[in-house]
């Protein structure tokens, strides 16, 4: 039905080079890119980006100021604008992003966690979508993604309803991380400019708050998650957050792609983050990375087992199944690396186990982008035991880099790894399902048995883990088919309307 280029409008909160605080920002700077570059005529899709403009954002030009209707007032947004570029078969196409700037709003020392986020992100919803016909711009299809964006398909099936402009707008709403939902008070009904009737469980209302992820949940013409399975599990209570009920009733129109990684950043070949570049042609390069990388990290320069851990340290991570198991671990014969930062619980857990194995952990609180891509190729396995993870992109770019992952079947990692089953090599790494320390445990000793025992079994695990695609090109396909998927559900709604 749609076999010709669509006009898109991806609106993030984060934006990769411009803000981030987490992976919603990577996805949402090279998502576009695959869009722009998949689908008809190759370089054919029109695609754009809306976020908010931070204060610390720097680079951008002005394009245009109007009055935004907010709050029974007109409060002023001046659009900015600065661009990402995206690469194809040699050609270079140039994608616009439009930041939504208000010094009110935006002009603040961090980009989250104030009293007013919800007032703060319906203005950036509402002055968006007034941005649109001054630009004398209509997309077909407006990609949301989380909580932040979840007021625009509400406004548009309320505010813009009768708006020409506006009707044949489709909407998808990306979950990220279900976690986390813009829950606010009943007054968020007055800066949404919405009347009593809204604070219903069928619309607004989630347990006594107003909920934006409900928001974009039930009024989006289509919604996905970043991962198959993660799409499944939410809509059980053990995942849900209490929304489970509410996605069993959309299941419908409930879909899951598994997020890419930007296979020309992240690739050993040409990386200059790391020590020595490699490919799986040239396996034999990569112990040089984990040599360097003990040297950076105070270790002892042993040809031992490496397992890395890069992660957030919050509960969801699964570090409680290593607290459980690390001094069985550590009486092997392996060396134990770790870069983040988070709860303070965690990172003096971590402290302390560095402190108890000074010779085999090496650790870094906080992040470091250049110290991450050298784990990436120096470790020889990557931990990720998570309780939950919507999509994960760690074990995306160890497979790519030849560490080969360790993780809990959850989310996105049972969509992306495979057990190693040594019968027939099949497999790309190494899991467990049920959520205990033995488990995990019994995972490890696995992998360090295939290491130890059988190394060409373990080469030939690394070349298929490198020669694996998870790149954004394989999921820009998905989208496009998703996007088409939710127009058309759009057009069946307005031909009922």
């Amino acid at each position: 039905m749609f076999d010709r280029p669509l006009k898109i409008l991806l609106v993030s909160s984060e934006v990769v080079p411009f803000a981030k605080t987490g992976g919603l920002a990577d996805v949402a700077g090279s998502l576009p890119k695959a869009l722009a570059t998949v689908g008809n005529d190759n370089l054919g899709n029109d695609v754009r980006v809306a976020m908010p403009r931070y204060r610390q954002i720097e680079g951008d030009t002005y394009k245009m100021d109007f009055p935004v209707p907010f709050k029974n007032r007109y409060e002023t947004a001046i659009i900015r604008e600065s661009s990402i570029e995206a690469h194809y078969q040699g050609e270079r196409k140039t994608i616009p992003v439009y930041m939504v700037d208000n010094y009110h709003y935006f002009y603040r020392d961090r980009m989250y966690m104030f009293d007013d986020e919800a007032e703060r992100f319906a203005f950036f919803c509402r002055a968006l979508l007034e941005m649109l016909p001054k630009l004398e711009w209509q997309p077909d299809v407006i990609h949301c993604n989380d909580w932040q964006s979840g007021p625009i398909p509400l406004f548009l099936k309320t505010h813009y309803l009768r708006n020409t402009f506006y009707n044949r707008i489709a909407t998808v709403f990306t979950i990220h991380n279900l976690q986390y939902q813009g829950n606010f008070s009943k007054d968020a009904l007055q800066i949404l400019g919405l009347g009593e009737e809204y604070f219903h469980p069928e619309r607004l209302e989630f347990y006594g708050t107003v909920s934006f992820m409900k928001a974009g949940i039930v009024y989006s013409d289509v919604i996905n998650t970043v991962s198959r399975t993660y799409a499944a599990e939410i809509q059980r209570p053990e995942f849900g957050e209490r929304m489970d009920g509410l996605l069993r009733k959309r299941s419908a129109d409930l879909y899951g792609i598994v997020n890419g990684i930007n296979y020309h950043e992240f690739n050993p070949r040409t990386d200059p983050r790391i020590h020595r570049n490699y490919d799986q042609y040239s396996i034999a390069n990569k112990k040089e990375n984990k040599f360097a990388m003990q040297r950076e990290l105070g270790l002892p320069v042993r040809d031992v087992p490496v397992i890395g851990l890069i992660s957030r340290l919050v509960d969801q991570k699964g570090l409680d199944l290593i607290a459980e198991i690390i001094d069985k671990v550590m009486i092997d014969d392996i060396q134990f690396v770790v870069l983040g930062s988070g709860e303070p619980y965690y990172e003096k857990l971590f402290e302390t186990i560095k402190s108890r194995y000074p010779e085999k952990m090496g650790l870094s609180i906080g992040f470091n982008a250049i110290l991450a891509q050298r784990i990436y190729a120096g470790a020889d396995m990557f931990l990720m035991p998570s309780r939950f993870e919507p999509c994960g992109l760690g074990q995306l770019i160890s497979l790519r880099y030849g560490t080969i992952p360790i993780v809990r079947f959850t989310g996105g990692l049972a969509d992306t790894v495979s057990d190693y089953n040594p019968a027939n090599g099949s497999g790309n790494g190494f899991g467990f399902t049920e959520y205990s320390g033995m488990m995990l445990l019994d995972a490890l000793n696995r992998a360090l048995k295939l290491y130890r025992e059988h190394s060409d079994d373990w080469q030939r695990l690394v070349i298929n883990a490198m020669e694996l695609d998870f790149s954004w090109a394989r999921s820009g396909v998905e989208y496009i088919h998703l996007f088409q998927e939710a127009m058309s559900k759009h057009l069946a709604i307005q031909r009922i309307a």
